[in-house]
């Protein structure tokens, strides 16, 4: 499959989730199959349940990708709503696949986190609009640590790229850019969604 992917990148945002989902909810021209609202600073990022996603001004990615199954040119196919996890499971492996690309093995936590050993380096807040039993869109909320090194103390456990590389006595001195990284992670999930998904092609 070609690279579809459209980002709309923003300075600032509460949410990219929130963003997305007001987006894709009002069709508009920026909720596409395969668009990605990303954002430089996520300032109030949500993860599972009542918990929040810290990430440091234009450290990491916040982003969130809208996937439409609603038969339109460029949409997937209609997808059964019974096989949701799916999409879950494509996402936190295309994290897994895409750290793996720079030599950090990483495994997944269910339902959406992705852990390096026992430090949490993703979190992931998916959310579907269903209806008649198929998937219409969905909503992928991704936060990966990139270059961050020093987190809030009441974090439990996290970490990052940089400091998983630095662990391994790699890039001690580097820092990642975070569009060249989207654009790094869109390659390996945009391969996944080939894999699982039929594209429609006709109008």
């Amino acid at each position: 499959m070609e690279k579809k992917a459209r980002i709309y990148w923003s300075e600032q945002t509460e949410s990219t989730n929130t963003d997305a989902w007001e987006l894709a909810s009002a069709d508009s021209e920026h909720s596409a199959n395969l668009s990605v609202i990303a954002t430089r600073w996520q300032t109030a990022g949500r993860g599972q349940g009542d918990h929040k996603w810290h990430a440091a001004p234009g450290e990491n990615l916040t982003f969130t990708i809208i996937l439409r199954y609603d038969g339109r040119k460029g949409s997937f196919a209609p997808f059964p709503a019974a096989q949701q996890k799916a999409v879950s499971d494509l996402t936190a492996q295309a994290v897994v696949d895409y750290l793996a690309g720079h030599g950090v093995e990483a495994w997944i936590k269910q339902p959406n986190d992705v852990y390096v050993e026992d430090r949490k380096i993703c979190g992931m807040l998916i959310k579907h609009c269903v209806r008649s039993g198929f998937l219409k869109y969905s909503i992928l909320g991704i936060g990966i640590n990139i270059n961050e090194t020093e987190f809030p103390s009441d974090l439990p456990n996290p970490t990052s790229l940089l400091l998983e590389l630095r662990r391994l006595g790699k890039d001690v001195n580097a820092r990642y850019e975070t569009d060249r990284e989207l654009d790094r992670f869109l390659a390996v999930f945009e391969s996944a969604c080939a894999r699982l998904f039929t594209e429609v092609t006709e109008d």
